[in-house]
């Protein structure tokens, strides 16, 4: 049993036990019974009465439940249809004031989530509103008035946080094109003229609008700008290459020139105007100076002809260069053809320098080659003579893949511009097919006179007798061969125990040493047991030294010392007998015996 059930019986007592305590007062003070009657029926009426009135105030609450419950249901439906959430299902036995209470905690907290929805949202709508001064962009399609859904409070955020990304990328595109648009107006001295470029250049920068169409235009002013720096910039180069020439051509000082190019190290529109003022200078100066500058100008045509390989005709072609008179339009003449002439070298110089490599490597090759017939290279010292030996070779074979290379670059040349090329007049392989017949036509002339010149020596020595020429390494005056050293000392020896006094002075002579074959006969002798027949078979040598002293003595330019030995075959015969049959000993005449 509950306990409101059980205050109600005991309620019940109470008043059961209230009566029978009236009636017992009644009953004593002995009132009638019509009056307690009245009496019971004031008592039940009171009763009544009160009960009545608590159960009206019930019925009252019970109302003003009912009806709470209905508004807070219409007040949910309403915020959820706002807020765009579903509603919530109500839990079954639940009792009316519990039904209540729940309701308005749910009224409750949808308000609050109303609040702090359009709280956000206008904060959100005051957010993009300042981007989009900034951006001149539009503002987010979204009701201010209304509740917004929580998807739509989070495209929301998303949106907000894409602008602040997109303001800091043209913040920074604008703060690097206004500083770089300020060192150009700098560098062009030019300031602000428009009320855009005022703004852009001039105002703050949070004050700038980052509007595409503004950044658009600021990107046209920065490109204007660069545009008329690269102008300038290339003006001023081709006014100092001009002037340049004209130093070359007038001979200016060095010091002049260093000043010149202290002054325009500044602006870029001051180094211009410093520039043009030099060389309308310079210009002035070179009409008052023209006969030196077409000399001058003359010098560097043929320096391009040179290099552009230009046959005797096309140098004849250009008629000015001929002209001895030295005037303006001959001045004229020549600065159009020394342009011309490096347009075209500069339009082809690829070719050129590859042409010019080879020409290079061909005249090595040439001088090589002449090196290697020179008989003096064997006299060279650290090794110059394989180093050459192996460029010549390296030359011989790298010159027929140049040209080969060459070919190629030609042929893809000729089939661009539609015409030859040439050098000097000739086209570029029989040019050097030419060379090559000449190298070949020139080896073969060196060789024919080398056959000559062998040939009228063999006829000489045939005339005249033989002499052996052996190519020996100059040395130092007084300096013996080190392998024939002690040959020298037993020769020495003999020529002492000789009677002739002219020989013995010779031989002591370094400088009037006999030839080897002459030194070889003096030194064998029959003192190693040599017998008369083995000297009989030297008799040949004999008279082939026989004959190469009547050859020295009818040439006392080149053989002095032999003919300053012996006036004629039997006086030496004489003497070399008379040695033999002296007492000396058999082996003082052989190098080659120890002692």
């Amino acid at each position: 049993m509950r306990k409101s059930e059980i205050h109600a019986a005991e309620s019940v007592a109470c008043l059961d036990k209230a009566l029978g305590e009236l009636k017992d007062i009644w009953e004593e003070i002995g009132i009638p019974e019509d009056q307690r009657l009245q009496r019971t029926d004031a008592v039940h009426m009171h009763i009544k009465n009160l009960l009545d009135m608590m159960i009206a105030e019930e019925e009252g609450l019970k109302k003003r439940l009912l009806i709470s419950i209905e508004a807070c249901r219409k007040e949910v439906t309403s915020l959820c249809s706002e807020l765009q959430v579903q509603e919530c299902q109500e839990e079954d036995g639940v009792t009316m004031l519990q039904l209540e209470k729940d309701l308005r905690t749910q009224v409750k907290m949808m308000l609050k989530e109303k609040s702090a929805r359009q709280s956000e949202l206008k904060s959100l709508i005051q957010q993009d509103q300042d981007l989009c001064d900034i951006l001149c962009d539009d503002l987010f399609p979204i009701h201010p008035e209304r509740v917004p859904s929580q998807q739509q409070l989070q495209n929301y955020r998303q949106h907000i946080n894409t602008r602040n990304q997109e303001r800091e990328r043209r913040h920074a595109e604008f703060v690097g094109m206004k500083r770089q648009i300020t060192v150009l107006m700098e560098d062009l001295e030019q300031h602000p003229d428009t009320s855009f470029e005022k703004d852009a250049v001039c105002e703050d920068e949070d004050a700038f609008c980052l509007s595409v169409e503004n950044l658009s235009a600021l990107k046209v002013l920065l490109h204007q700008l660069e545009s008329r720096k690269a102008e300038s910039g290339a003006l001023c180069g081709s006014i100092r290459g001009r002037i340049e020439e004209l130093w070359e051509m007038l001979q200016v000082p060095e010091e002049e020139r260093e000043s010149l190019m202290q002054n325009t190290r500044t602006s870029t529109k001051s180094r211009l105007n410093t520039l043009q003022a030099e060389l309308q200078r310079l210009e002035e100066l070179k009409e008052k100076n023209i006969e030196r500058v077409i000399h001058t100008i003359r010098s560097e045509i043929v320096k391009f002809w040179e290099k552009c390989y230009y046959s005797p005709e096309q140098r004849q072609a250009f008629t000015p260069y001929h002209s001895d008179d030295l005037d303006e339009e001959v001045l004229r003449e020549h600065e159009l053809e020394l342009e011309r002439l490096k347009e075209d070298y500069a339009k082809h110089r690829e070719l050129y320098d590859a042409v010019s490599t080879w020409s290079s490597n061909w005249t090595l090759y040439q001088e090589l080659e002449k090196k290697a017939t020179d008989p003096s290279r064997f006299n060279n010292r650290g090794g110059n003579l394989l180093k050459e030996e192996k460029q010549r070779v390296d030359l011989q074979k790298s010159l027929p893949k140049l040209e080969k290379s060459l070919k190629a670059q030609i042929d893809q040349w000729e089939a661009a511009h539609c015409k030859e090329f040439r050098v000097n007049g000739q086209l570029f392989l029989q040019y050097v097919e030419d060379q090559w017949d000449q190298h070949r036509m020139e080896k073969e002339r060196e060789k024919q006179e080398r056959q000559m010149k062998k040939m009228k020596q063999t006829e000489e020595d045939l005339l005249y007798g033989t002499t052996i020429r052996t190519p020996t390494k100059r040395r130092l005056a007084g300096t013996p061969t080190p392998g024939k050293t002690r040959k020298l000392i037993s020769t020495s020896s003999m020529c002492n125990s000789t009677p002739n006094t002219t020989l013995r002075s010779i031989c002591s002579s370094p400088s009037m040493r006999p030839p080897l074959s002459s030194s070889k006969l003096g030194a064998r002798t029959p003192g190693r047991g040599r017998t008369p027949r083995g000297l009989e078979r030297n008799k040949e040598n004999i008279s082939h030294l026989s004959g190469a002293l009547r050859t020295m003595a009818a040439s006392p330019q080149r053989y002095y010392s032999i003919t300053s030995v012996a006036s004629s075959y039997s006086e030496f015969a004489r003497e070399l007998s008379n040695s033999s049959k002296s007492n000396v000993k058999a082996g003082v005449l052989n190098s080659t015996i120890t002692h």
